[in-house]
């Protein structure tokens, strides 16, 4: 039977230690000019400016990242009423009100806990077990979605697991999900952090240790 979900991108579901999970968030902002579209469930990064931006590249690395984006809320320059919407889907295809800032409303613990799915099969759950505590990539994913219910496209790159210390997603587990539990395809629910993260007291990438073999 095949899985039921396949691409959502990274859904916060608790934090590392069995933490209280609040669904915190931090509010940032987003330069109204941006024309750069930001998925709900998306890695976005900090910018110079002060600023959120998209994902460091379409794999989710390259930059240390801030966090998940749940949404957003800036001010209509017609109705000069606030708008909520749960992605940015870029500065020409909204009407902003420049005098307000766009506000961005981002899981930024770095010890947040996603869920994310698979792209392709990991043959069994004995192979899928060998990805946890290695690193592993979105593939070209990172900054994709639908512009209909604005929510990432973001995937789980099953080809990327690795001990590289530049890949953008530790791997901590696989969800216990009977409704997406076949193993001979793609959107197998994986555990995973941000391996590197702008509120951890390390700026940089994680590495793993040669001792750790992946299997995949």
């Amino acid at each position: 039977m095949a899985n039921q979900a396949t691409a959502y991108g990274l859904r916060p579901i608790g934090l590392v230690g069995s933490g209280a999970n609040t669904t915190g968030v931090t509010q940032y902002e987003i330069a109204s000019n941006n024309t750069n579209a930001i998925f709900q469930y998306s890695i976005c990064t900090p910018t110079s400016a002060g600023t959120i931006d998209q994902a460091g590249d379409t794999a989710g690395g390259t930059v240390v990242a801030l966090g998940v984006l749940m949404g957003v809320e800036y001010v209509d320059s017609v109705s000069k009423k606030p708008i909520w919407i749960n992605y940015w889907p870029g500065s020409g295809s909204v009407s902003v009100d420049t005098n307000y800032p766009v506000k961005a409303f981002v899981a930024d613990n770095p010890n947040q806990l996603f869920q994310v799915s698979t792209d392709a099969t990991f043959t069994d759950r004995a192979t899928a077990l060998t990805a946890v505590f290695s690193n592993a990539s979105l593939g070209t994913s990172a900054r994709t979605g639908s512009t209909d219910n604005g929510n990432s496209n973001s995937q789980f790159n099953v080809a990327s697991v690795a001990n590289t210390a530049t890949l953008p997603l530790r791997v901590v587990g696989i969800v216990d999900d009977e409704a997406n539990s076949d193993y001979t395809a793609a959107g197998i629910p994986m555990i995973v952090r941000l391996n590197a993260h702008a509120n951890a007291n390390a700026g940089g990438f994680d590495s793993q240790t040669t001792a750790i073999t992946t299997g995949i």
